[in-house]
């Protein structure tokens, strides 16, 4: 909805209803007054026409350039009925009217009347009147909306009491976020107590983080945390095709929101409007979304002193590509990190989204907190409702604990796809390759630990799979730990070798996961005795999307080039080399876990631990003394 005064009907509204008045009489008289005037002659087809002359039956012709208009001979030299014809060209008629004694002339252009006059000069733009007042009316219902509102702002206003009202109790794991925007809803509510010991309130708050983790939640959380009008309006919706919409639209939201204030202006997708100007995505200074950036950042550079508490709350997941004018102090004075939550914020958002679920009593959410790491808000929220679909699918009353590992098993693997048969070859190949994965894991650490072990077929791609879940949160790993992931990622095709003496393509995402991380750990970690601490890849990429194979490096020279790969190739060689020896020297174990997975498709929980447990390092190379 938008807050504004409902407009008087103008005068231009008041002439185009008095023009379509007249429009509608003209019209009428032009359907009614032939009927008034007498009836027209009747039509008759032109071979009629010619019979009726060839028999003698026509007295009079009268040869129009679209008509001809005739008379039949009527008894006792009466005047007959007057008929009408389409003309066709023939030039014989003539001479057949002639020949009959029939009187014929052309018939003189037409004298249209000052009626008829007037009917073309004024009816064509009295439609085009009533044409435009339709689509005015049909576009807003208002003398302020439709057609002419195009540069007129499409935010959404929210006021208290209009809808569900949301503060800060209904968002969680994000503490350090809310502890930051609490101060903001002081500014709102109590601005005095601020300026009067000379505080300038903030202009702008800049919330940034990954899709999904409640940018948009807070946004609302501190509007109703502070009962005032909260605008809403996403970047895209400033950029039309017409130039100057844009940054039309800018102004006309700050006028309303100055209007409303204190208040608070929501933007969503900060991004799409505020994209640097030098990373040559502009052409030229008179591009449209370049004039609505400077329109933006006019505005929230140009609030007077009354106007001090309407505060700007911006959003995005890509901080690295807004301009350097949008971020400095006096516009968005501060960065908000909405980052994913930890353990303790997943169980309590998990907490939240639960309330409205009927929940059993086996159901422990710390324990599904614990299997979640890296879920954002978003897909805690898809989770819950995931295990409450599937138990009304198992028509049980309430969510148990197993809806919700089978929901992140579907959310992490994929769906289980029971139409995908392996023969048996396939089904002990996958075997062995996960219990591989299972048995490295196991023994190298970072790489979490070892939850289950399947060979059920889910998603797109995976013929089967290993589950590790780290213990705790993790925000730093080692050299160690890193080579140990890539040695796990390798354990299932390692295992393929010995078992096999061969390999297969169902390696093919391992082998790219564990090349990527060891490219990182060379061009990005600097953990490479060779190269030194250095940086090799390019910047200006998202801090959220994380790294993946496609990051491009820095302009090197071939020889570093060649250096970077050759270190590469060290770093999985090394860990493969230490799976296949892991591996042998656990080779029974290998068969027995086998054996067990082939027979009962998943092997999980305290099963799984206690075969693992019985995991042997492997054996150190025999070292060669020189006397």
């Amino acid at each position: 909805m938008s807050i504004k005064d409902k407009p008087n009907p103008s005068r231009s509204r008041l002439i185009g209803n008095i023009l379509l008045g007249v429009s509608g009489l003209f019209l009428l008289g032009n359907l009614f007054l032939p009927a008034l005037l007498g009836p027209r002659p009747t039509g008759a087809p032109y071979s009629l026409f010619i019979h009726q002359v060839q028999e003698g039956e026509v007295s009079q012709v009268s040869v129009g350039q679209n008509q001809i208009l005739y008379q039949l001979k009527g008894e006792n030299g009466a005047p007959g009925q007057v008929l009408t014809t389409t003309p066709i060209f023939d030039l014989e008629l003539p001479k057949l009217l002639e020949s009959k004694g029939i009187e014929f002339a052309a018939a003189p252009p037409p004298k249209n009347g000052w009626f008829t006059s007037l009917l073309g000069w004024v009816v064509p733009p009295l439609i085009f009147v009533a044409i435009w007042q339709f689509f005015v009316a049909r576009g807003g219902g208002g003398g302020q909306q439709g057609v002419l509102s195009i540069g007129k702002s499409k935010a959404k206003v929210y006021v208290e009491g209009e809808s569900a009202k949301i503060t800060f109790a209904d968002v969680a794991g994000v503490e350090e976020a809310k502890t930051e925007l609490v101060e903001i809803v002081d500014f709102l509510k109590s601005p005095g107590r601020f300026t009067d010991i000379g505080a300038r309130i903030p202009k702008g708050v800049l919330l940034v983080g990954p899709p999904g983790t409640g940018k948009t939640l807070l946004a609302k959380a501190v509007a109703g945390e502070a009962g005032v009008p909260f605008f809403s309006i996403s970047g895209s919706e400033f950029v039309e095709m017409f130039v100057g919409v844009g940054s039309s639209r800018v102004r006309d939201l700050f006028e309303q929101a100055k209007k409303q204030a204190p208040c608070i202006i929501f933007i969503d997708e900060l991004d799409a409007i505020g994209k640097s100007r030098n990373s040559g995505g502009f052409y030229g200074g008179n591009d449209e979304r370049e004039q609505t950036l400077n329109q933006l950042l006019t505005e929230m550079d140009g609030f007077a002193a009354g106007d001090a508490t309407v505060i700007v709350l911006a959003a995005t997941n890509r901080p690295e590509s807004l301009d350097s004018a949008l971020l400095r102090p006096g516009r968005f004075d501060r960065q908000v990190l909405v980052d994913r939550p930890d353990l303790a914020g997943r169980e309590a958002i998990l907490n939240i989204h639960s309330q409205k679920v009927k929940l059993g009593v086996d159901v422990n959410l710390r324990a599904i907190a614990t299997r979640t790491p890296g879920f954002a808000g978003a897909d805690l929220a898809n989770l819950v409702n995931e295990a409450a679909l599937l138990a009304a699918r198992n028509h049980r009353l309430t969510v148990a604990q197993e809806d919700f590992a089978e929901a992140i098993e579907r959310v992490v693997a994929g769906l289980e796809k029971k139409s995908r048969v392996l023969n048996e070859t396939e089904k002990k190949i996958v075997a062995y390759h996960e219990v591989g994965h299972a048995i490295v894991g196991a023994m190298t650490t970072g790489s979490g630990r070892v939850e289950k072990i399947s060979i059920v077929p889910r998603g797109m791609a995976a013929l089967g799979y290993t589950l590790q879940l780290p213990t705790e949160d993790r925000f730093l790993k080692d050299e160690t730990e890193l080579r140990g992931e890539i040695a796990t990622l390798l354990g299932g095709r390692s295992a393929e070798e010995i078992v096999f003496g061969s390999i297969t393509t169902g390696a093919s995402n391992d082998l790219q996961r564990a090349t990527d991380l060891a490219e990182r750990m060379v061009t990005t970690y600097g953990m490479s005795k060779v190269l030194g601490p250095l940086a090799y890849q390019q910047g200006q990429q998202s801090m959220f999307l994380g790294n993946g194979s496609s990051n491009p490096r820095r302009a090197v020279s071939e020889e570093t080039s060649q250096a970077i790969d050759r270190e590469v190739k060290e770093i999985v060689e090394g860990a493969h080399e230490q799976a296949l020896s892991l591996l042998r020297n656990n080779r029974e174990l290998l068969e027995t876990i086998t054996a067990q997975l082939l027979e009962t498709e998943v092997i999980e929980g305290e099963t799984l631990y206690a075969l693992l447990g019985q995991v042997k390092a492997a054996a150190e190379a025999p070292k060669t003394v020189l006397v």
